[in-house]
Order: structure tokens, then sequence, then C-alpha cells
């Protein structure tokens, strides 16, 4: 794609990375093919190379926003499989992270998006508030149906029936292998992880212990800034990036730093580019190649085959997983190893529409994407679904009555750890 820059915007890092991926664009149109929004609503606006030149437009111009532009924009889910997809190798992530750092600096939203956006910034990326939110949202569900905005109902609705307690597992502080140490490794604890399911963490601590890992719960650990860089608050999201990468640099050496959720996990791993032209690059750098998901880990350093379990597990691919991180075999190929049968839905590819805060700002989208998924994971009639994000397995289960595991707590189970909580009702 041609590109007409000026020397001075090039000057900024941010455009002149912004160029290299435009310029590598072929208008190809593949990445319609595999777009869920396109999928949905068939606008070539709603598609990679739709946006690609609605924000080329955009940047050349030097201008502010639009409403079009944004509208467009904010329908993105960033799941990625258009770089999945994408013979050419445009990087699209980026380009869709400094558009909406663009769309928050230069274009003024309607009061009730700044203050829903500034109240989901403010709260989810916070356990403690979050779990605040969550008691308040369960009080008001029975009323939400009276709520005049979509949004405020679908906040509503994902209120979960329990709230787990606070786990003392997410603690600062270090567990000691079992038996011969290993490994010594971090874990991404995670934020809104840690208000909606504390097994996953739970289990990954004893899976890791069993395999001859220190794990190391960081003193200062907070949000990845997944949450906010994804809405384009680069000035929060750096910040929570820095505070996250001192307190992994901090604990001295380890050989790897562990994620269980793969949204963290994609945003952790692009701290070098995020911090590229800021003082802490070299750190970030570091940061960034010893972060792993819990199943590249694992893969990497072997696991014992498990008791065989007689359970038909329908494998969920996170988009953040499988084309943010391009992890596509490992999850599925432990699940076998520890004997569960594991079959793969059609279209796994395509998104749920979770998407970190998409289910909650684009509520109508989401929902779509959510019915289109459960009906290809019920098709192939498991006994439980599995999955590597906390986002997909809640906005999976709030729709199928098959139980919705995170594959770390099969592995756990398979490998004598006890039986997930979830699967409580199972033979």
């Amino acid at each position: 794609m041609q590109t007409n820059f000026t020397a001075e915007q090039l000057a900024d890092p941010g455009v002149a990375r912004a160029n290299e991926i435009l310029r590598s664009c072929v208008h190809c149109g593949f990445c319609t093919a595999t777009c869920p929004s396109y999928q949905v609503l068939g606008d070539e606006l709603d598609s990679p190379r739709g946006r690609i030149y609605l924000i080329k437009d955009m940047l050349e111009a030097g201008r502010p926003a639009d409403a079009k532009t944004v509208k467009h924009i904010d329908r993105c889910l960033s799941c990625l499989a258009c770089m999945s997809t994408c013979p050419s190798g445009v990087h699209y992530m980026h380009l869709i992270d400094h558009a909406r750092a663009h769309v928050e600096k230069t274009y003024k939203r309607p009061l009730f998006d700044r203050l829903l956006r500034w109240t989901l910034a403010k709260i989810v990326p916070y356990p403690g508030r979050f779990r605040l939110a969550m008691l308040g949202a369960k009080i008001a569900k029975p009323f939400a149906r009276l709520l005049p905005d979509a949004r405020l109902r679908a906040m509503i609705s994902m209120a979960p029936k329990e709230i787990p307690p606070v786990s003392r597992n997410d603690d600062p502080q270090t567990f000691p292998a079992m038996g011969e140490r290993r490994y010594r490794v971090a874990l991404q604890i995670g934020c809104a992880q840690r208000a909606l399911n504390t097994d996953i963490n739970d289990a990954t601590i004893r899976l890791l212990r069993r395999l001859g890992c220190d794990v190391v719960i960081p003193k200062n650990l907070g949000c990845c800034g997944a949450l906010t860089h994804h809405m384009g608050r680069e000035g929060e999201s750096h910040d929570q990036a820095a505070r996250n990468i001192r307190a992994y640099l901090g604990e001295g050496e380890l050989d790897a730093i562990v994620i269980n959720t793969s949204g963290c996990g994609t945003t952790v791993k692009d701290y070098g580019h995020m911090f590229r032209n800021d003082p802490m690059a070299v750190e970030a750098a570091k940061v960034s190649g010893l972060t792993c998901d819990i199943s590249e880990f694992l893969q990497r350093i072997g696991l014992p085959e498990g008791a065989p379990k007689d359970l038909r597990v329908a494998y969920h691919a996170a988009c953040s997983l499988q084309h943010g991180q391009q992890v596509k075999t490992a999850p599925k190929d432990l699940l076998k190893r520890v004997g569960f049968t594991v079959v793969e839905p059609a279209d796994s590819h395509l998104c749920c529409g979770s998407a970190g805060t998409y289910n909650l700002l684009q509520p109508e989208i989401s929902a779509e994407l959510k019915r289109r998924k459960i009906a290809t994971l019920e098709a192939k009639v498991p006994q439980v679904i599995a999955a590597g994000n906390i986002g997909c397995m809640i906005q999976i289960g709030s729709g199928t009555g098959v139980p919705v595991v995170h594959t770390v707590e099969l592995l756990d189970w398979a490998t004598g750890g006890p039986k997930p909580r979830a699967l409580a009702d199972l033979p």
C-alpha cells in the first residue's frame, strides 16, 4: 500500500511504525474471510482491510478521529485472526493499538461513553474494586431488563452466580518445588481472573510445584495493562506495565514468567515493542523474552502422562493464544497426553465475542459471536469445554450448560491434583 506521510510525521515513532505496517498491506482481502465482525456485519469497513484504509486516511491527514472512523475501530475485537491469515505479514495489532491511542487523544466521545470507559478502566484491573462491582451487579441482576442501555444490561448480566473468596495463594510469596528444584518461575496472577476464578492460579501452582518449579508471586504485581492498552489509554497501560516489569525483575533470576490467561500473555510478550523508545526498553524486552503461556512452558519442560480419563473435552482456542501468541497445538497436545479425548469445533479460528471488554462495549455483536461459538462447541457433544483464557470461559459459560474449565485445571487433575470443582457432577 502506498503511503504519503511527511518527514515530520514520520519523526513520531508511532506513525513511523504505522507507516511500515500500512506499506506491507497488498489489499488482498484474505483477512475478510476470518474477521468475526465482518462475518456478522458484512460491512467492508468492519473488516481489517476496511479499517486499514480508515486508519491510513486518518493518520496521513494528521486529523482528529471522526465518528465514522471511531465506530468501525471500536467494532474491532482485536482477535488478530487477520494476522494468522495475512500472507504479507501485516502486523495489524500494532496498527490498531496505535489507532486506538490516536482516537483516545483526539476524539471526544459522548459523555456516557466516556464515563463507561473510565469506569471499566478504574474497576476491572483492580480485583478488590471488581469484586465490589460484581456484588453490586449481582444485586441489580433482577432489574437489568429495566436499564435503558444495552451495555449496562450486558454488564449486569455478566455477574457470576458465585463470587469466590479471596485466595491467599495470590499474595506475594514463593511456593517451593516439591522434590528437586528444576526451575524458578514467576506467575502472572491476573486481575479480573483473581476475582472471577481463583481455582486457575491454584491449579497452576500445584502443577508447577509437582514438576519441580519454585513458583514466585512477585511483590507489587498488578494488572499487565492489557485492558487499558486496548482502550487506547496509553499512559495508564504503560504505567501498569512498567510496575510489572520492575516487579518481575525485582525477584532476581527467573527461568520463565508463566501466564495462564492468554489475553495478558499477548500484551506482556509485546512489552518490548511498547517500551522500544523508553528508558526501560532493555528491561521490557527481557520480560517479554521470559514470558510464556502455561501450555508453552509445560510442553517445554515435559508433562508426564496422566491416568486416562474417560472424558470428551471440546477445546476452545482463545484468540489471544492462537492468533496473538501463535500457540496453536500445545494445549491440545497436552490434554491428549494426559488421557483426555479432545475435539475441536468448526471454525475454531473465530472469536467467541469476549475480547476483553468487547462483550460489555459491543454487546449485540458479541452476543451473536457467542451464539455461534457455543453452537459449534455443543455440536461436538462434549462433557466439558476447556479454554486458556478467563474471558472466554466466562463468555462461553454464560450461554451453555456444559462445564467450562481452564486447560490447566484438567492437566492438574490428570497428573495428581484434585478434580475441578466445575466438574463435581460428572462421574
